[in-house]
This record gives structure tokens, C-alpha cells and sequence, in this order.
């Protein structure tokens, strides 16, 4: 029987990835046991224990950009929480550390180092974070979601993607997908900005609601938590502020909108849903070079955040969804690129580095 411990947290892109492979493991090693680490204040606080699995946390800890009293004893605080996390790796017999990314892993990767145990990194971005940068130099194994990621020593293995979405990979039922959501079965656009919203994207979902009615195009828009929007349920336009049951927004749809975090863009890809992506604007602009390969292989088309507005709506996106061949074309080309198997590639991964 193996322990795990599985680090990450933060955002949806830290803890999803997580929760799949934490999935693929429990189903491949019903006796094995499994702990998250991460802290109080992510979605991890929340989505671990919805899933089934016991959350292990450490102080949120923030890498400081200016000097300040937190720069000042940020260098205590990190070093209490590796010493934390050591004593979690000893007093659970950890056999193994896989990290994501986020607050947790940095002192994850330190402590599994001090404790001699080995430990994996899985990078979902194409341009990877400080902690995995600094952790790649000394793990055992790293998996990469794209193959533009540059880490030494990576292997692609793509994303680790919900059991759900991978079923739809294997087999669409987006009749049945727009009925459960209460569309009719007709051409159908997904305009997500992720579980906070986007501010953009929903302002142009909503006024371009008149063009795509007038083209025969239903509009399942999902406006995010902290959007303001009222949800509407409508023959042909449904609005949600939130959205359980993603994988069937995305078995529904014949084409998206979305901004292009990895997760996202690895899941489209993997069902070949075609999609125009907008990356977000701000930050270090990691989100554009996400889309390289899928964007090459012509599964995507990409618009600056500034330049997605109704007009681009009526000249490029409408034009595009009453293309069938086109959508057709462009969904074949993104399963080329797509990997739906990601949670079992990493698990495999993983698996290689205990047979050492």
C-alpha cells in the first residue's frame, strides 16, 4: 500500500489537476491513502473535502515582491512550514510528494528533499511558476500539460482532466447535454470566464445576445460567482452564475468562448471542442502561450482581451460557428493536440519513480 501526498491549491488549476490524480489513484489503488496539502484559504478548503479526500494545511505564504515587514519574516514562516510539512511526510509514512504549483508546494518540494523522500512536479502552464521552476531541479520526475513548457527533464503527459470530461472525450451526447441545461438542440455557444467570471467576456456575451439569436446560434453563458448578472433560462439562452456540471456545459457546446488557462484549454482540446480563447491581460501573460499548439494545429483561434467585442462577434465568431466544416475541421484538430488520458499518464509517471 502507498502514501501519497498531493500539493497544490489556490486556484481552480492547482486543485483540479490534483483532485484527478488523486482520482486515478484511488481507482487504481483502492487501498492507498491520499492527502492534499494545501491551505485555509483556497478552493482546495472546499473541493477536497467534496471529493472525499482529507485536506492537510500550512500557513498561505506568499512569495514577497517588496520589502516590507512580510519580506522580513517571510524567511521564518517558510522555514516553519517545510519543518511542518517534514513532519507531515514522516508521521503519515509518505512514500511520495507530487506537487502542482501554488502556495504549497515550494514548501512541499523542500521538505520531501529533507525527508529523503522522493517527490514529482506537474506543471500545467506553458510558462511555469517559481515554485515548479525552482522544484524541477531537483525532483525525480516532472510532467508537463504542453510541449512548449520549458523545464528540464519534462515529460509530456498533459493534463490531469476530471474522469467526467475524459468520458466525453471518449463519447459526446450533446442532445441530451443541451435538454439537461433546458436549450434546444441547436448550434450552441459556451462563453465561460472561468468560476470568478470575466469582465470582458460577459460584457460582450451580453450585447451580443441579439446578433447570435438573429444567426440560429443558442448561448449557454456561464458568468462566473462574482459577475452581477441575473441567471436566465430561456429556449435558446441560459445564463448561470455557476456552473456544477462543467463537462456537460462542454458536451453541449458546438463551439466557446474562454479565457485560456491551462486547465481549460487542455479540457477543450481533449473533447475537441474549437473555441476562441481570451487570454487574460494581465499578470505575466502565461494564459497566450497555453494556446501555442492548439492554436498551430488551427483547433483555436486566439483575440486579445481588448479587441473581443461585438463587432468581433458578428465579423469572425458567427461566421465561424455557421461554418459546419469549418467547426468540423477545427474540432478534429484540436483532439490531434488534445490528451485525454493526462491523469492516467501522470499517475504512470508517478508510479515509475516508486519502482526506482
Amino acid at each position: 500500500m502507498t502514501n501519497y501526498l498531493l500539493a497544490g491549491g489556490g486556484t481552480a488549476g492547482h486543485v483540479n489537476p490534483l483532485l484527478a490524480l488523486a482520482e486515478e489513484i484511488r481507482r487504481n489503488e483502492p487501498g492507498a491513502k491520499i492527502w492534499a496539502l494545501g491551505t485555509k484559504e483556497g478552493l482546495e478548503a472546499r473541493l477536497v473535502a467534496e471529493r472525499g479526500f482529507e485536506l492537510l494545511t500550512i500557513e498561505r505564504l506568499p512569495f514577497p515582491r517588496r520589502m516590507n515587514l512580510g519580506a522580513l519574516t517571510f524567511p521564518l514562516r517558510f522555514g516553519k512550514a517545510v519543518n511542518d510539512v517534514v513532519e507531515m511526510i514522516k508521521s503519515k509514512n509518505v512514500d511520495v510528494v507530487v506537487g502542482f504549483g501554488g502556495y504549497a508546494s515550494a514548501p512541499a518540494y523542500l521538505a520531501a528533499k529533507r525527508a529523503k523522500v522522493p517527490f514529482v512536479v506537474h506543471e500545467a502552464n506553458a510558462l511555469p511558476g517559481l515554485a515548479n521552476r525552482i522544484g524541477a531541479r531537483f525532483a525525480a520526475a516532472v510532467g508537463v500539460c504542453f510541449s512548449n513548457t520549458k523545464l528540464a527533464n519534462a515529460k509530456v503527459v498533459g493534463m490531469p482532466i476530471r474522469a467526467e470530461v475524459a468520458s466525453i472525450a471518449a463519447e459526446r451526447d450533446a442532445k441530451s447535454a443541451r435538454a439537461h441545461f433546458g436549450l434546444q438542440d441547436a448550434p450552441t455557444l459556451l462563453v465561460t470566464g472561468g468560476s470568478l467570471g470575466a469582465r470582458s467576456i460577459n460584457e460582450t456575451a451580453v450585447a451580443s445576445i441579439k446578433l447570435l439569436r438573429a444567426a440560429g446560434i443558442q448561448l449557454l453563458h456561464i458568468s462566473g460567482d462574482r459577475a452581477g448578472l441575473p441567471e436566465v433560462h430561456e429556449s435558446d439562452l441560459v445564463r448561470l452564475n455557476y456552473c456544477n456540471e462543467m463537462h456537460l456545459a462542454i458536451a453541449a457546446a458546438s463551439f466557446a468562448v474562454a479565457r485560456a488557462g491551462a486547465s481549460t484549454v487542455a479540457e477543450f482540446a481533449a473533447v475537441g471542442l474549437p473555441a476562441v480563447f481570451v487570454p487574460y491581460a494581465v499578470g505575466n501573460g502565461e494564459q497566450k502561450f497555453n494556446l501555442i499548439d492548439l492554436v498551430n494545429a488551427k483547433g483555436a483561434i486566439t483575440v486579445a482581451d481588448v479587441d473581443f467585442n461585438p463587432e468581433f462577434v458578428a465579423n469572425v465568431l458567427i461566421p465561424t460557428i455557421s461554418d459546419s466544416k469549418k467547426v468540423s475541421a477545427m474540432a478534429a484538430a484540436a483532439k490531434s493536440v488534445g490528451i485525454s488520458d493526462g491523469s492516467n499518464r501522470l499517475y504512470r509517471l508517478v508510479r515509475g519513480v516508486l519502482s526506482q
